[in-house]
């Protein structure tokens, strides 16, 4: 008698434990994303903050994404490329250039006079990576877009830049290796600054000018430092939106193909048509003010990069330094592929 009640009793708990266990919520799936922008900027509001919410809305409300944008814990542009191949955060969106020399393959998109939009440059970025021949820089990544943003312009401060000739002496500040070369080779003088602190430096008279596409014009307020703007698309810059390979392994089936259908290609296109809107305001911003805008057609963009083939060729053997086995062939399939995105 009395082990048949202990009995009841054990198959009665059992039978309260597993209808508690069952009613229990499923835990939240928590992922952490960083990027080095200010939280007000674009990119998080029009580009990351609505990624997130369609994965929501794809895997469910139990999956939640904290942003960390610049100023935060994670928002260190020198540190994401380290912090999301180890797992710190899980997934980043960063610039290819910074630390220098980690995805050389991938900066050959910044070379001058390369790209003429976000669109073209963006889409040659992920068909380089799509080829395989950018993908041995991700070893660890799940590489979820690769793009940049529309071409750069020379702006000035006193004097305009209208030729080549023009930019001997001015102090320039420069985004990357390739537009240092590239100043230098036509007798300027490059100058590392970060964006935040150009403004100031113009003021101050510390430099001349700097090459920015419109939307750091407007986002800096530049246009109040400025009075000459070269339209020349004379570069861009590249940008990585990645996840650690090991984190996206672990997660369920249906997030993983959740992630897999709001990335890729289908994101890729979407930057384009985002930049020339973020754009609009910046040019918009210094016509207001009576600022010269001087445009530059393609006929002498291409007399330009004639100029520039040494600096070109430089590039290149700096690039094989690094461990690019032929850049030459790496250029030329970033040539062709502009080509084929431009027309």
């Amino acid at each position: 008698m009395i082990k048949r009640i202990a009995t009841g009793v054990a198959l009665s708990l059992g039978a309260t434990l597993g209808l508690s266990l069952a009613a229990a919520p499923a835990q939240a799936l928590e992922l952490k994303l960083s990027h080095f922008l200010p939280s007000t900027h674009p990119t998080q509001t029009v580009f990351i903050e609505p990624w997130i919410a369609d994965l929501k809305a794809c895997a469910g409300d139990d999956v939640n994404v904290t942003i960390f944008p610049a100023g935060s814990a994670f928002g260190h542009v020198a540190k994401q490329l380290d912090q999301v191949r180890a797992g710190v955060v899980d997934i980043a969106h960063g610039l290819t250039g910074i630390p220098r020399g980690r995805l050389p393959r991938t900066t050959i998109i910044d070379m001058p006079f390369l790209t003429k939009s976000a669109d073209s440059a963006s889409k040659t970025l992920w068909g380089l990576y799509e080829s395989g021949t950018l993908k041995p820089e991700y070893k660890g990544l799940k590489v979820l877009a690769l793009h940049a943003h529309n071409p750069g312009k020379i702006h000035t401060r006193d004097k305009p830049v209208n030729s080549i000739e023009d930019l001997k002496g001015l102090r320039i500040r420069f985004p990357s290796l390739a537009i240092s070369m590239m100043l230098k080779h036509l007798g300027a003088s490059p100058v590392g600054l970060p964006p935040t602190q150009v403004y100031e430096n113009l003021q101050k008279g510390v430099i001349d000018g700097t090459v920015f596409p419109w939307e750091a014009v407007n986002g800096f307020k530049l246009y109040e430092v400025l009075n000459h703007h070269l339209d020349a698309s004379v570069y861009t810059t590249s940008f990585y939106f990645v996840m650690n390979q090991r984190k996206f392994d672990s997660l369920p089936g249906k997030v993983k193909g959740c992630i897999d259908s709001l990335s890729g290609q289908t994101l890729v296109n979407k930057f384009g048509p985002w930049w020339d809107a973020w754009d609009k305001p910046g040019l918009e911003a210094v016509l207001k003010k009576g600022n010269t805008v001087t445009a530059v057609d393609d006929a002498t963009r291409a007399q330009w990069l004639a100029a520039l083939k040494p600096m070109v060729d430089e590039y290149l053997a700096a690039l094989k330094e690094q461990g690019v086995a032929d850049p030459a062939a790496l250029y030329a399939e970033a040539q062709a592929l502009v080509a084929k995105f431009e027309h």
